[in-house]
């Protein structure tokens, strides 16, 4: 009987090891695709400009909104709509039999599906430090040092309704897939350093330009008009009038610089 056990376990572990081997290797792949790349350093510490963090408010769904969307086709997943279901209380009569009725609680994007996510680590020149060495005998040093204050806005890319549900949306799930800082808008300060240096030798001029970072984020929004329907004392979701429309957002990185260095 000890051997039967002991056979099974080992069985049981030698089918688990090449899955959970695969699952660990997709999740690296997945995780190196937004790796951050040498020349892009974070400057968090460094500038002079404390952005506060976008964090967006995970809404739960309560027993009774949970039950509710489940029993929609289409996902509900927009956190403003879940938070409004949460603050709803719809009691019907035990004793309505035979009551039926329907409420209207307007049209809603409903859920966002991601289909592609890219990171253009040259979104927005910032800034440019130079040092001319034409005529130095020696080897010299250039570092960054922020000129001036910069703001660098993201926005989606077209015109779609309900556009701030939506970009609570995308953000949300851009930063699951990238694990990055993301916010609709950043702020370098002027004067920000980084105690990175390049040489400028004798007989070159120097150039080291700054960029900020920004993620491409591409999906489609699923539209429906959301009823709530009573029939005697059970209630439940309607959703009709199903529509999908694609979008797309630029959703800079924040507290981080990608630097370009250039001799002539």
């Amino acid at each position: 009987m000890n051997k039967r056990f002991l056979f099974t376990v080992l069985m049981v572990l030698v089918l688990l090891i090449p899955v959970n081997s695969l699952a660990a290797e997709k999740k690296d792949e997945s995780k190196g695709e937004f790796e951050v790349p040498s020349h892009v350093l974070n400057i968090s510490k460094e500038n002079t400009y404390p952005n506060s963090t976008e964090d967006q408010e995970v809404v739960e769904p309560s027993e009774l909104t949970q039950e509710l969307i489940e029993s929609v086709e289409v996902p509900i997943e927009n956190p403003d709509l879940i938070k409004m279901l949460n603050e709803t209380s719809i009691n019907p009569s035990p004793i309505a039999f035979g009551y039926r009725g329907m409420v209207y609680i307007g049209r809603w994007p409903l859920n966002y599906e991601s289909s592609e996510t890219n990171i253009n680590w040259e979104y927005q020149k910032i800034n440019v430090n130079e040092l001319n060495n034409m005529g130095g005998e020696s080897e010299k040093k250039v570092n960054y040092n922020q000129q001036k204050k910069k703001e660098i806005k993201g926005a989606l890319t077209n015109k779609i309704g309900d556009p701030d549900d939506i970009k609570k949306m995308m953000l949300l799930q851009a930063k699951d897939k990238t694990e990055l800082p993301l916010a609709y808008s950043t702020v370098i300060g002027q004067n920000t350093k980084k105690e990175n240096s390049y040489g400028v030798p004798a007989k070159k001029y120097g150039e080291l330009q700054a960029y900020a970072p920004a993620v491409n984020e591409k999906g489609q929004v699923t539209f429906g008009e959301v009823y709530f329907q009573l029939k005697g004392n059970n209630k439940s979701i309607v959703v009709k009038n199903v529509t999908k429309q694609g979008i797309g957002a630029w959703i800079p990185i924040q507290d981080y610089v990608s630097f370009s260095y250039n001799l002539k």
